[in-house]
């Protein structure tokens, strides 16, 4: 799966096109490397994202296509 949909699959980020942003802004990085919103993740990868002076990082659990929101949470853990 597209890393910009997974952020938004997984409601790390509210929108698609705002993940995608934050990707060509530089302030998505996976496994150590900035990353596109392109690549493609899978489950094990580690997710870095940057909200101003704070950074997010989580690992990958699951990916679905879809999710309820009371699911998202399932698809990651908080590292």
């Amino acid at each position: 799966m597209r890393l910009d949909k997974f952020l938004k699959v997984s409601r790390l980020i509210k929108r698609r096109t705002v993940a995608n942003e934050a990707c060509d802004a530089g302030r998505v990085i996976v496994n150590g490397s900035v990353a596109k919103a392109s690549v493609k993740v899978k489950t094990g990868d580690i997710i870095e994202i940057q909200f101003g002076t704070r950074t997010v990082k989580v690992e990958v659990l699951d990916i679905k296509e879809t999710t309820k929101k009371e699911e998202a949470a399932s698809l990651f853990k908080y590292l």
